[in-house]
């Protein structure tokens, strides 16, 4: 079983910036992918970044060139930039974990993002 827990989020005006940090139960290196997904009032949960094992990243079209997802041994990070009021959500940090018998994914609690003057 893989523990999620999502930091980081917070009130922010647009155009202003913020840092993610999902901090995971096991090693980083032994997640099979992350990944970081939101869900704004009303609206389907969405896939905002994605980072395989291998390091390679995906993006939705809305955030690419403002948004960097990233990885160290011990946690997953989402850098927001450039903020503006549709990027308001609650953000969850995402895990698939392939031991022997299967893959599984596994979810955080989500933190809340809102971006407001």
């Amino acid at each position: 079983q893989v523990q999620l827990v999502e930091s980081g989020g917070g009130l922010v005006q647009p155009g202003g910036s913020l840092r993610l940090s999902c901090a995971a139960s096991r090693s980083i290196g032994s997640l099979n992918a992350m990944g970081w997904y939101r869900q704004a009032p009303g609206k389907q949960r969405e896939l905002v970044a994605g980072l395989t094992g291998g390091g390679t990243t995906n993006y939705a079209d809305s955030v690419k060139g403002r948004f960097t997802i990233s990885r160290d041994n011990t946690k997953m990070y989402l850098q927001m930039n450039s903020l503006s009021p549709e990027d308001t959500a609650v953000y969850y940090c995402n895990a698939r974990y392939c031991p022997p018998d299967g893959c599984f994914s596994y979810w955080g609690q989500g933190t809340q993002v809102t971006v407001s003057s």
